[in-house]
């Protein structure tokens, strides 16, 4: 049977708490492994769900990819920073794409990306080493390595390399 197509639409308020756990989910399934205990002692779906609330009502436009009315997915871009002492090289980064497992190859992903940085535009974006699925994702999405690296010392030991397009 297949899969019905995420529904995609800026989040809410209301929305934190499920953007939180879809967040945490995420990581729980990405990053186990390649974080450091002290990284896991500190995150929670409830200190996501708090962060991401207080990033809604500031203004910042999540978008979310809802499944018969669950939230699945989240995605964000905005102004470039600056990680690891790498100044940026493209005015736009996405910052945050995840998508729970349990909904890999539907569609949600790319959709996330397409909605919160249109196809072809330039853009930065930085990968955790040892997630080859987001590196081939990225990839078919015009992304390349272009360097820089970050040893992981501020997001829980988790290192990362820069992807451009």
């Amino acid at each position: 049977m297949p899969r019905p197509a995420p529904v995609l639409r800026i989040a809410t308020p209301d929305d934190a708490a499920a953007v939180g756990r879809v967040h945490h989910t995420s990581w729980v399934e990405t990053y186990t492994g390649l974080a450091s205990p002290e990284f896991w002692e500190r995150a929670s779906a409830e200190r996501s769900g708090t962060w991401w609330r207080e990033m809604i009502a500031r203004g910042y436009p999540a978008t979310v990819a809802e499944v018969d009315g669950e939230i699945v997915g989240l995605a964000l871009a905005g102004e470039s920073r600056e990680s690891g002492g790498h100044p940026p090289v493209r005015d736009r980064e996405l910052s945050n794409l995840y998508v729970l497992a349990a909904h890999h190859g539907s569609g949600a992903g790319q959709a996330l990306l397409d909605a919160v940085l249109r196809p072809g535009t330039p853009a930065q974006l930085w990968v955790a080493r040892g997630n080859p699925r987001a590196e081939r994702f990225y990839r078919r999405n015009g992304f390349e390595p272009d360097g820089a690296t970050d040893d992981g010392a501020t997001f829980g030991g988790i290192a990362a390399f820069r992807m451009v397009r």
